[in-house]
């Protein structure tokens, strides 16, 4: 009986363990302790001035954690940032990924009326002809995405980078979309020019 209480005091700690680990959530005032390094290339607040660095401000908690923890594992590689998140747990990630999506998002402009026509039409219709969704579905009619979901922000976000990203889901370069390869479908079936033209809007949405 005894032997049997032991096994049973030692699983139930074992599982309250497991669960405790699974709901560690992140602290955004500890996260703002941790972020220094950040700031070079994103923006003390998250909002890079630079079109070469994305916006982190206001991304999305789930979302910014997950890209965190793919960097640090090198299931996403950006060359940038290689080793920068070596001496980080997953606590501190997930504190950082907390302390920006509490950040406000600066708002973008989009600079090119033509491209900014055509790229409503695929952000808010998406295309028939080629099966390709509109990006509303996961990231909402206003950009603000789905943090629930772990679909980030994309409205102000740099034309630039976006169009980098869905350049690199294309060509296989950024695989990080998980088993159902949603992005690298979905930038399958957008030509240059329409990558272009989407990312010219997503600047400029609010």
């Amino acid at each position: 009986m005894n032997k049997l209480l032991v096994s049973l005091v030692l699983s139930l700690g074992m599982a309250g363990t497991a669960y405790a680990q699974e709901i560690l959530v992140g602290d955004a005032e500890a996260g703002a302790g941790k972020v220094a390094m950040c700031g070079a290339c994103h923006g003390p607040d998250g909002n890079s001035p630079s079109a070469e660095f994305p916006k982190i401000a206001g991304l999305g908690e789930k979302y910014l954690y997950k890209q965190l923890n793919d960097i640090k594992n090198g299931d996403r590689v950006v060359v940038e940032m290689t080793g920068m998140l070596d001496d980080f747990d997953e606590q501190d990630l997930r504190d950082i990924a907390a302390h920006f999506d509490a950040q406000k998002t600066a708002g973008g402009v989009a600079n090119d009326a033509g491209l900014v026509a055509r790229g409503s039409e695929i952000y808010r219709g998406g295309d028939l002809e080629t099966g390709l969704p509109a990006c509303t579905g996961c990231h909402s009619p206003t950009g603000l995405g789905n943090d629930p979901a772990g679909f980030p922000r994309l409205s102000g976000q740099h034309a630039k980078y976006i169009a980098k990203q869905l350049t690199n889901f294309r060509e296989g370069e950024r695989s990080n979309d998980g088993e159902s390869m949603v992005m690298r479908t979905i930038a399958s079936r957008l030509s240059n020019k329409d990558i272009e033209a989407v990312s010219a809007y997503i600047q400029g949405l609010r």
